[in-house]
Parts: structure tokens; C-alpha cells; sequence
């Protein structure tokens, strides 16, 4: 049976990809959500090494900046449709890197050309809030320029998300005189327990990153943004949260949908790319 979506998830370093891999992926294994696995999951080491930790009411490690291996995991819901959910499990520098170097290696572009549907994992708490032409007036930059032909340019994160969605339409050779339809985009904005916020999630994004977001709405019809905490609360590498350890993993995490919702299941984000068909 032809997949009828592949979803790819991307993320740059410490937005907690592998974290809401494991969660997922006990989601699926207790079926204490609205997927289930349809076949044999591909290359599950980094996301089970993961949820070991987690059932011991510890955080995981930093993914080493040279891992790249796909995860991918045929999936169903309960209507009956497929997809692929392809994770690569990669140090998130290397999305980073994508930007900088202006090289996409061999694995990304097979994957970026094959997806109908991407996920963007954005953790805003870790995003510099710095100042640019959509907050400060434009004279007050003039006072600023830097001095000599020494100083380095260094884009603004939400510049940096940007140029990198830029990258991948341009390898997914998408043009953009209209605004898309496919591949799909839904944004999770990660660590949404540490934001303490009650914003809908997209008024939060426009706010937050205002350049990004007039440049998502400009490019796709329909973006999606949701709120995600794959694992509640913080966790320490090295001190077990024993509440956590005794109740087990998959009794945390949430999602907060488009409209503001709670949801427990995290892997609601998906399944409406399923549900919404091709």
C-alpha cells in the first residue's frame, strides 16, 4: 500500500525533537492515542535510548551534531488512512548549518522532495527576541551600523527560520507566485509548559516572530500552528522526577490546538495532517 502522506519533522538544535519522538513513541506502544503503528518502525535507537531516560523521570541527551539516521514509521488512524512519519534523528546544528554553508546534503534533499506534509518544531523560549525593523523605528538603526568591513553579519533566528523554509521550497523546486497548498506546514511550537502563556498558539508566533509569520502566511493557504510540551515539565539528566518515573511517561505531554484546546494526546498534530488528505 502506497503511503498517502509523508510527513518530515524538522528542528534546529535543542527544540526537543528526540524528546517528542520518545513520547510518541510510548504513545503508540500503550495506544493511548489517535494512531497506532501499521507496520515495523525503521532505526528506533535514539528514540527508545531516549524513553529510558524518561521512564526514569530523566531528560536525554543532546543528539551529537554529525548523527544523521532516519526513523521512519508507517503509521494509520482510525479511519483507516496511512502515512509515513519520517523522523530524522539528527543534531540539530546541522539544520543550522543548512543555512550558513548553503549546502543540503544528499539525505535531506531526497527527503524534503519526497514529503507532502513538513512539521517545524520552533522553541520560542530559546530564540533571541532581538530588536528589527518590525519593532524599533528605522532611524534608530542608523546610529547602530557597525563599524569597519570586520563585522560579521549574523542574521536574527526568526531571519535564520526563514531563509531556511526559503531553502527548502527552493529544493522542493516550489514556486511561489501563490500561496501552497502542498507540502502542508504545521508549526509545533515546542516547550510550550516554559512560555506560561494562555495566547493561542499562532497569536503567539505573530507576535513573537512577526517576520516569520507574515512570510508563512504569505507562502501556504493554510499553515497550522500548535502548542507542544512533549514531557510537561523540566527534567534533569541526572535527578529522577520520581512522580514521573511512578506514573510513567506517557501520563505527560500535551498539546494546545489552533483554537486553544488542552489535548493529552500528542500525537493529535499528525493525525490532522491525515486527516485533511492530500
Amino acid at each position: 500500500m502506497a503511503a498517502q502522506h509523508t510527513i518530515l519533522l524538522v528542528g534546529e538544535s535543542n527544540v526537543g525533537k528526540t524528546h517528542y519522538g520518545a513520547q510518541f513513541l510510548k504513545r503508540l506502544m500503550v495506544k493511548a492515542c489517535a494512531l497506532k503503528m501499521s507496520g515495523a518502525p525503521t532505526n528506533l535507537e535514539a528514540f527508545t535510548t531516549a524513553l529510558s531516560c524518561l521512564t526514569e523521570g530523566k531528560s536525554t541527551g543532546h543528539t551529537p551534531a554529525n548523527t544523521y539516521v532516519e526513523s521512519v514509521w508507517p503509521i494509520t488512524d482510525e479511519a483507516g488512512r496511512y502515512a509515513e512519519l519520517v523522523w530524522p534523528d539528527y543534531g540539530g546544528e546541522q539544520v543550522s548549518n543548512l543555512v550558513t554553508q548553503r549546502r543540503i546534503p544528499a539525505a535531506w534533499r531526497e527527503r524534503v522532495l519526497g514529503a507532502t506534509d513538513w512539521v517545524l518544531l520552533i522553541r520560542l523560549h530559546s530564540l533571541r527576541s532581538e530588536d528589527d525593523l518590525f519593532s524599533r523605528p528605522l532611524q534608530s538603526f542608523a546610529a547602530a551600523e557597525p563599524q569597519g568591513e570586520a563585522a560579521a553579519y549574523d542574521p536574527s533566528d526568526q531571519a535564520r527560520i526563514v531563509e531556511l523554509l526559503q531553502m527548502l521550497l527552493y529544493l522542493a523546486q516550489f514556486h511561489l507566485d501563490r500561496a501552497l497548498r502542498k507540502p502542508r506546514l504545521t508549526i509545533l511550537l515546542s516547550c510550550w509548559d516554559e512560555l506560561e502563556t494562555t495566547e493561542l498558539p499562532a497569536d503567539l508566533l505573530a507576535s513573537q516572530l512577526p517576520m516569520l509569520w507574515s512570510f508563512v502566511c504569505s507562502n501556504w493557504t493554510s499553515p497550522t500552528v500548535i502548542g507542544l510540551s512533549a514531557l510537561e515539565r523540566a527534567l534533569s539528566k541526572s535527578d529522577a522526577d520520581q512522580e514521573y518515573a511512578t506514573r510513567g511517561p506517557e501520563e505527560f505531554g500535551y498539546v494546545v490546538l489552533p483554537n486553544g484546546v488542552k489535548n493529552s494526546d500528542i500525537t493529535l498534530p499528525i493525525q490532522r495532517l491525515m486527516a485533511d488528505g492530500i
